[in-house]
This record gives C-alpha cells, structure tokens and sequence, in this order.
C-alpha cells in the first residue's frame, strides 16, 4: 500500500475517533463529560486535527480532508492521486466512527434520543435552512483552506508541515468557536459522511434516521469553500 494512501486512512481515522469521540463525552448519557459544553467540542476538534497532522504530515501532507484534497489539486500545489486520497479519508473516517460507538456502545444504549446519537456521528443545523446551511458550510471551509492554501503555497516544499501544526489547530478552533454554531461545522466530507453511513449501518439501540436529506450539505458545501478558498488564495497571494 502507498504510504500516503496508509498516512491518509490511519490520520482520518484518528481525526474522527479524537473528533467524534470528544462529541460522544460532551453530548451522551452519564459519561464523565456530560455538559461539559461547546468549548470542550471546538478544543476536542482542534487537538484531533492536530494530532494526526503531526503524526503524518511529513507521510501524506495530512489532508484528512476531501475538500482540501479536491482544493489543492485544482490549484497545483496537490500532484498526486486524488480519488485515492479520498477514498483513503472515507474509509478511515468509517473505521474512525466505528470505533466511537464501540467505546461509548454502553452510553448510546443509555441515550435515548436518536437526534443526540446521530449528533455524534454527523453534523446538523441549530436551524435548518438550505440556503443558509449550506453558506455556512462554504464560509467555514473558505476560511480554512484560504489560510492553508496560503501557508502552503508561501513555502518550497509544498508540505503542510510548513505552514507550523500549532496554526492549524489555531485554524479549526476559531473555526470552530466563531462559526460553527450554525450546522456545527462540518467542513469536510469525509468528517460528515463517512460517520454517517456508520451510523446508518450499525446494530444501534433506539436508533433513528440517518437525516440523508440533510447529508449532501456537509459534503458539497465544503467543496466548495474549498475550492474558493484555495482560487483566492493563489489569485490574490501567487
């Protein structure tokens, strides 16, 4: 197996284990974080991030991210297999879900409300409204390969490792805190949908809907704030 490839899967799978985990603490019934609020999530997300781009920035350039993948493709900086990039984020953000629910299984069995045990999983909006969901999904992605497209491109290497871990997680919690309070800031495909489809597939007590309705806008809404994002970048910065 390419190493990338490998970098990719076991960085998502992290990435979503740590994110989704810290989700399932904070939202399920009796853990030892239960309420512990929307400031432990954004902290939680930021540190998942981070961890795994530490681990294998240097193996894959620690995308983790089909809409980064898709951004950096478009605009040159990202030369290698794009579609075996994304394949590798969805199925380790997959094994990444998989392994949330069988950590917290004890507590989904104990959360008796399908919205809540959906919520670990996948995003959702505080108030649905296609339009204004799906803006707030290309915003945050914007402003997240905006930045990253910026550092990356402003070095020789065209590593992510460049641009100095600490500002990607700097990236994701401000994200995460000033903009995420409207469809909980999915801004990555593989982060929404991959959970999703576990949800939708594990032997769940009470469990509900799946929300596919929703689903196509934590997918194409990043795509394309990515993909903006990363076009001003390089239109405005070279």
């Amino acid at each position: 197996m390419d190493m990338a490839y490998l970098g990719e899967f076991i960085g998502t799978a992290i990435l979503i284990l740590l994110g989704d985990g810290v989700v399932a603490n904070v939202i399920l019934k009796g853990t030892k974080g239960n309420g512990s609020g929307w400031i432990v999530i954004t902290v939680g997300w930021a540190t998942a991030v981070f961890i795994p781009a530490i681990m294998f920035g240097t193996m894959s350039g620690a995308h983790f991210n089909p809409a980064l993948t898709i951004a950096l493709a478009a605009v040159g900086i990202f030369k290698g297999n794009v579609v075996g990039y994304i394949v590798a984020q969805f199925l380790g953000a997959m094994v990444g879900a998989f392994l949330v629910w069988l950590l917290y299984k004890d507590h989904f069995d104990a959360t008796e409300d399908p919205g809540t045990q959906l919520g670990v999983f996948s995003t959702g909006p505080a108030i649905r409204n296609t339009g204004l969901n799906l803006i707030s999904e290309i915003i945050g992605t914007f402003v997240l390969v905006f930045f990253l497209t910026l550092g990356i491109a402003q070095t020789n290497d065209g590593g992510l490792s460049a641009l100095g871990m600490w500002r990607v997680w700097a990236i994701i919690l401000t994200i995460g805190i000033s903009l995420g309070g409207t469809t909980g800031y999915a801004i990555n495909p593989a982060r929404d949908l991959g959970p999703r489809i576990m949800h939708a597939i594990l032997p769940m007590k009470g469990k509900g809907k799946s929300d596919w309705g929703y689903s196509w806008i934590p997918v194409v809404g990043p795509v394309i704030g990515g993909l903006l994002g990363a076009l001003v970048s390089v239109a405005v910065f070279g």
